[in-house]
């Protein structure tokens, strides 16, 4: 009987466990258009990525970007240390998707489950952008080329947002999307690597 006892407990204490993991992960999400590093690296199209290919979900830091936020050089892993090959240059070899300036383009989140939601903002680096090098607020238009507005609502499991390639850009560049939650000081990041 005793033993009994001691499974159910053990077994108890695992389910908690499980519940509890899985619950911290559940109200997240990430960029699948264009498709961003820790979205690469979760598919495995990128190897070597840590800890992301397990949950490209959480790239999640302090909100307020770009005034506040992840500091210059830990912007696309979201401030989080434990995510730091999202920052890793990698020799500006990281995959791209290739855009035209002036283009319709839409722009696509997948989410484990959903917060409150005060909006997503879409960055695109300048020109003369160098992606051998981590990215930074002086390598980035400070002010989004996108906005959308969400006053509280809750995205399903997949939201899109329609909006223009910004002109005047050659070569490759980053896109920095985020995701700012409105019931947490939060918000989540995804960093696209995309190809002019």
């Amino acid at each position: 009987m005793r033993k009994k006892i001691s499974a159910a407990v053990i077994g108890l204490g695992v389910a908690l466990v499980s519940v509890l993991a899985t619950g911290s992960a559940q109200s997240h999400g990430y960029t699948n258009t264009p498709i961003s590093r820790q979205a690469l690296c979760a598919n495995g199209t990128v190897t070597n990525c840590g800890d992301i290919q397990y949950e490209p979900q959480s790239v999640e830091g302090p909100k307020g970007f770009p005034s506040a936020g992840p500091a210059d050089g830990t912007i696309c892993a979201g401030g989080n240390s434990r995510f730091a090959q999202l920052d890793a240059p990698r020799s500006g070899q990281w995959p791209a998707t290739k855009v035209t300036g002036g283009q319709s383009y839409t722009f696509t989140w997948r989410f484990t489950a959903s917060h409150a939601t005060t909006d997503f903002r879409y960055y695109i680096t300048k020109s003369g952008y160098d992606p051998t090098k981590p990215l930074t607020r002086a390598s980035l238009d400070t002010t989004p080329f996108l906005i959308v507005p969400y006053n509280g609502a809750r995205p399903g499991t997949t939201a899109s947002h329609q909006g223009t390639i910004p002109t005047g850009k050659t070569g490759k560049h980053l896109i920095v999307a985020v995701w700012t939650v409105a019931d947490t000081a939060n918000a989540f990041y995804a960093c696209s690597d995309v190809q002019f």
